[in-house]
């Protein structure tokens, strides 16, 4: 898994778009990452004002647990 980009990128694409005057495009190109990923941390910063990564990686529950866990291994195990 990746690491994600530098907060002061985020902050230099995001500024460059906010301030600079230049077009999400632009300033994608210019700094070098993928227009999606500098549509995203806009959309990130209109959103909640910060540019900082989500988490990533962390436990995850298991979809199917408990009593529906067993129900589902029991019937899987039947024979026809």
């Amino acid at each position: 898994m990746g690491r994600p980009y530098s907060m002061d990128l985020r902050e230099r694409v995001v500024a460059a778009v906010l301030e600079g005057g230049l077009s999400r495009h632009q300033a994608a190109e210019r700094f070098g990452v993928a227009v999606s990923t500098a549509v995203k941390w806009l959309q990130r910063h209109h959103e909640t004002g910060s540019v900082a990564p989500g988490q990533m990686g962390g436990h995850k529950p298991k979809k199917i647990a408990g009593a529906h866990a067993e129900w589902l291994r029991r019937r899987c195990t039947e024979k026809p």
